[in-house]
């Protein structure tokens, strides 16, 4: 039996669909990123970005409407701790489609035309994510009401949304004037990169210990666990295009230390990553044998697995390791296989009016009473 839909398609629509944009664009860029090319991939890269792009547009046009017409409920999802984080995907969904633009979408569109697509977006994408970085933790301060125990990996979205433009940045480089322009760009990027990790610092120890204290995460929101590997796989990823990005950009002695600090950075960072991935991934299997139905946090499969596959790929480009080659490789199969399930359940999800419907209210649970015999 469907969901009736509600009166309105848009009043329910809240940011964290642009999380589906995200995951789609990653698709496309993680396989231009790969360092093999099986027959097919370009072309079907193409067709996801392009899908990515449009998802993109309608979006846009989508939650424009829903602030305008529905205000009330746009400034309840900004009250709600729980909503109010996924505002930080908008950033990252107008970076994500940006950087694909222009790393994929170039052989489509022209060069010229995907590197002004890609500065528009990227500059559009970093201004909100910087508001988002600052926003929304002033906004968790000042006006949430968050309990102990509430700690969620959720918190990550806004902060990661620079990260995202630290990878995404050093490509626009070669096309900026040489000199000042370049070494300001690649020097941005690395402010962006440190702004992101030192405030993924800060509540990468509130997760765990929320975990630790207070057990597994709701079943629909097990999956945020995967969130976890956005700002692990993206700082990888951003620290070695940064040393790409570097040579020429800056002066000999800073660029020549960019590529170490890439590869001794990045390791570390993708050992944990995989760390995570293990312990996430036993989590959702938990969370899947106790009834875990489909919800749009499906979505935190795909972006930060895609960043890991970008950061795998970047130390197999910068060590030369057949074995980084082969785990970018193998992370790309679990991408595109977690994008194809929640790709499949949210066309059928609208479809059915499901996931536009208005939330159902959790139901209370009545006190027990207890009965005295005689």
């Amino acid at each position: 039996m469907s969901t009736p839909r509600t009166t309105s398609p848009f009043r329910h629509l809240g940011p964290n669909w642009y999380a589906s944009v995200m995951g789609t664009a990653i698709v496309a860029s993680a396989g231009k990123a790969l360092p093999v090319r099986p027959p097919g991939l370009a072309g079907a890269c193409e067709a996801v970005w392009a899908l990515s792009a449009a998802a993109l547009a309608v979006l846009l046009v989508a939650r424009a409407v829903h602030w305008t017409r529905h205000t009330d409920q746009a400034r309840r999802h900004l009250g709600d701790p729980a909503v109010a984080p996924f505002y930080g995907c908008a950033a990252m969904a107008l970076l994500a489609v940006g950087g694909a633009t222009l790393s994929v979408g170039s052989g489509l569109i022209g060069t010229g035309a995907a590197v002004a697509a890609d500065a528009v977006l990227w500059t559009a994408g970093t201004v909100t994510g910087l508001v988002a970085a600052a926003g929304i933790p002033y906004l968790m301060v000042t006006r949430h009401r968050i309990e102990p125990g509430q700690a969620s990996p959720v918190w990550l979205l806004p902060v990661v949304a620079p990260m995202v433009s630290a990878a995404l940045g050093p490509a626009l480089v070669p096309h900026l004037p040489a000199g000042q322009w370049q070494a300001a760009m690649v020097l941005a990027c690395y402010a962006l990169f440190g702004m992101s990790l030192l405030a993924t610092l800060l509540i990468l120890p509130a997760v765990f210990a929320r975990l630790i204290h207070h057990g597994p995460l709701p079943l629909a929101l097990t999956p945020a666990l995967f969130l976890v590997l956005g700002p692990l796989g993206q700082s990888a990823t951003a620290v070695g295009n940064l040393a790409d990005a570097a040579r020429g950009a800056l002066p000999a002695p800073y660029a020549h230390a960019a590529a170490p600090f890439a590869v001794l950075y990045g390791t570390p960072v993708m050992g944990f990553a995989l760390l995570w991935l293990v312990l996430a991934a036993a989590m959702v299997l938990r969370a899947f044998r106790q009834g875990m139905g489909f919800a749009m946090t499906w979505w935190a499969f795909t972006f930060p697995i895609g960043t890991c596959v970008t950061g795998a790929a970047g130390l197999a480009r910068h060590t030369g390791l057949h074995a980084l080659t082969w785990l970018a490789v193998g992370l790309y199969a679990l991408l595109v296989a977690a994008w194809a399930v929640a790709a499949a359940r949210t066309a059928h999800g609208l479809v059915s009016g499901r996931l536009l419907a208005a939330p159902r209210p959790v139901p209370q649970q009545l006190p027990s009473v207890r009965v005295r015999t005689t």
